[in-house]
């Protein structure tokens, strides 16, 4: 009975992640091309996505890559890039009551945002089990560090990725889960303000800042109504 449980929970954890898993791989492909264009070997190439497993993070290092690397500057900016996970974790965190001590963690270190926008929903409504996490990862985990490799090796005869649109992939699938916890007019004025700091650092400041200007932005429009809230009651 527990078998039928788990693999029953696993499956439906597959079919949760799997919209999202068929977007992410184009953004794995073109993450293996630009790392191949900036001098990474396929090996390295999957080294990195195996190890790192964070897209953002990955491809913020590339638009800094030189040669020879500077390791202060990319794992720096690689800070900035997961800040969020802080507070994502923390969130997530509240939802894992189910698991053992020992499962904690790993689940922790391969949160991507797609993994964690599923877990919250399903959060939301049922009890999120080890078993259904472990079937949005694991699928989601390997197809990254797969599609990231095949990018690697196959980049340069496929050509400009661009081409055949799959530079877009990453920003449709955020906008896909920002979609997901729209609230209404409260959730626009966090973007709108999110992006237009970002937009504005980016353009003034260089380095990855601009990521930390957008998420603090982001929260302090947040914070905003709820301070209102606070004070009308």
């Amino acid at each position: 009975m527990h078998e039928i449980s788990f693999r029953r929970e696993f499956l439906s954890g597959l079919r949760a992640i799997a919209p999202l898993l068929f977007a992410a791989i184009p953004i794995g492909f073109v993450f293996g091309t630009v790392a191949v264009g900036q001098g990474l070997s396929p090996l390295e190439v999957g080294l990195m996505s195996a190890l790192v497993f964070a897209g953002g993070s990955q491809f913020v290092a590339m638009d800094l890559w030189t040669h020879p690397a500077s390791w202060a500057a990319l794992g720096f900016a690689a800070l900035l890039v997961n800040l969020r996970h802080i507070l994502m974790g923390a969130s997530l965190e509240r939802s894992l009551g189910r698991f053992h001590a020992w499962q904690k963690l790993p689940s922790l270190l391969v949160m991507a945002d797609e993994i964690w926008a599923v877990a919250e929903a399903r959060a939301r409504t049922m009890v999120l089990t080890p078993a259904f996490y472990l079937g949005l990862a694991l699928p989601f985990y390997c197809g990254w560090v797969v599609s990231s490799l095949a990018g690697a090796l196959l980049g340069e005869v496929i050509g400009d990725t661009a081409v055949f649109g799959l530079d877009f992939a990453f920003p449709a699938v955020f906008i896909g889960l920002l979609m997901g916890f729209w609230k209404g007019r409260e959730t626009g004025l966090v973007l709108i303000a999110s992006a237009a700091a970002s937009l504005t650092v980016y353009h003034l400041v260089p380095g990855a800042w601009y990521i930390a200007a957008g998420a603090l932005a982001g929260l302090g429009a947040a914070f905003v109504p709820l301070a209102d809230k606070e004070q009308t009651a």
